[in-house]
């Protein structure tokens, strides 16, 4: 679905428009709510198109409206400095801050980072691989524990742990089992559209602390210096605490998205009490669970992709792939940064601006 121009003569920014330039590709929404899949496409015909700016600029509208893009097709063709130039591209095209480009890894030069399937490595290119997530994240509490997994703690936004978070995130799964290692995304729009108004105008006034200490632990255990600056001016240093909005503004369609409210790099919403910050956290995280219709889930196979945007779904793995014998899964991922985040008082929720009621 392509929304309804809104009333943007109080908007910070104007809402981005479809042109139409994707309407020859075929496609089936996933749900309802939230993503779209694109059955047949190549990311690769649509970067190399006559009209590419015009082609990527309106699958930033799709992603951004949707949440969440899937290519099913494989996309093994596509080279690893044209996943970086579709990410980038997508997220220049879309209106992020001009001396923005695509993130670098906090922890790049750390030895135990594990190339990509062609051996080399990359600032701007993030390995899935749970071996490698293991020996880059030995220092974060609670990852060794003989407890039963809590897998709410999975949901994230990507690189909430920066001062300008990333906007669009584009993975490619390089090789996957046949079962097992799911991705799922969750709908912030809808999230924040299951929230009476005046819990709503109360959530709109908060701010959270997104603090990453394993970035600077690691660091010092590795004896190496963290990367710095990390795709935008204002991405520096080895503090990553930074304080954002529990409610955003998406920039591209004006619509309000519960954002640091809940997620793996969410440690406290500020000026509360303790037990109120946990009610809160709480609270939106029974959302999220209570209301699977808010949720995309992905299959992956070998060489399909997924773009989706940081501000208005989180997503989270399905670590069950230890289960399944003999799996590998491998996958790389771009990740383009945005502005920081911001909450536009002019902004409705996607169903007010829709006309769709609950």
């Amino acid at each position: 679905m392509i929304a309804a121009d809104p009333d943007v003569s109080q908007l910070i920014y104007e809402p981005m428009k479809y042109s139409g330039s994707l309407d020859h590709l075929s496609y089936v929404e996933v749900t309802p709510i939230i993503g779209r899949e694109y059955t047949t496409a190549k990311i690769k015909d649509i970067l190399h198109a006559a009209n590419a700016e015009e082609q990527l600029r309106d699958l930033a509208v799709v992603i951004s409206e949707r949440g969440v893009v899937f290519f099913r097709k494989d996309q093994s063709e596509l080279s690893v400095d044209e996943l970086k130039r579709f990410t980038d591209e997508v997220g220049r095209l879309s209106g992020r801050p001009k001396e923005n480009g695509l993130h670098v890894h906090p922890l790049y030069r750390d030895p135990g980072n594990i190339p990509m399937g062609n051996g080399e490595t990359d600032e701007n290119i993030y390995v899935i691989n749970s071996e490698a997530a293991k020996a880059l994240y030995k220092t974060m509490p609670g990852r060794t524990t003989n407890q039963p997994k809590d897998l709410s703690r999975e949901w994230h936004s990507d690189a909430t742990f920066e001062e300008c978070p990333s906007d669009f995130s584009c993975l490619m799964m390089e090789e996957t089992p046949p079962d097992g290692g799911d991705t799922l995304w969750c709908s912030g729009y809808e999230i924040y559209d299951r929230i009476s108004p005046p819990m709503r105008e109360f959530l709109d006034g908060l701010t959270a602390t997104c603090a990453q200490p394993v970035f600077k632990s690691a660091c010092t255990a590795g004896n190496y210096e963290v990367m710095s600056p990390r795709g935008s001016p204002l991405n520096v240093g080895d503090n990553f605490a930074p304080s954002h909005p529990v409610v955003r503004t998406n920039r591209q369609t004006g619509w309000k998205s519960i954002f640091a409210g809940v997620g793996l790099h969410v440690t406290r919403i500020n000026g509360l009490y303790d037990y109120e910050e946990k009610m809160i956290r709480d609270y939106i995280m029974r959302l999220i669970t209570h209301n699977h219709d808010c949720i995309a889930r992905m299959h992956w196979t070998n060489g399909a992709a997924a773009i989706w945007n940081n501000s208005c779904v989180w997503h989270a793995a399905t670590p069950d792939t230890h289960l399944v014998p003999g799996a590998v899964r491998t996958g790389i991922r771009a990740s383009s940064i945005g502005e920081k985040p911001y909450l536009d008082p002019a902004s409705t929720s996607r169903r007010e601006a829709l006309g769709i009621s609950i």
